[in-house]
């Protein structure tokens, strides 16, 4: 960024708002991954504002699809396991597959309710 250097040496703009105004435009800025000066400045020069994905929602994602996987992992290890899968009755076996099944469509579907967010 060899041109913030002479903008500084510049005269700046004043721009008299709200505070709640001031506080929308640096929620914007923030929203865009830049500061409060280039946003205006893109804005008022008529350039595309490109947003960021928020980090938060990432972390969000990449958990709930950790967390998915390690029920499918848990629930592969547990079906493999003859002896644990011996010591419960068929009935029994149904309702825990099927309960963590229910969980895993539950995990997809706060996934995709991220997904849309982002």
């Amino acid at each position: 960024m060899s041109d913030v250097t002479p903008r500084r040496k510049q005269q700046p703009i004043r721009v008299w708002c709200l505070p709640e105004e001031k506080t929308q435009i640096e929620a914007n800025a923030r929203a865009a991954g830049l500061s409060v000066s280039s946003y205006l400045r893109n804005v008022g020069m008529s350039y595309k504002i490109q947003g960021v994905i928020d980090a938060e929602l990432v972390r969000q994602l990449a958990k709930v699809n950790a967390d998915q996987g390690r029920l499918g992992g848990l629930l592969k290890l547990w079906l493999m396991n003859d002896d644990r899968l011996g010591q419960n009755a068929p009935d029994q076996t149904r309702r825990i597959v099927l309960g963590v099944l229910d969980r895993i469509v539950r995990l997809q579907g706060a996934l995709l309710e991220v997904v849309r967010r982002v």
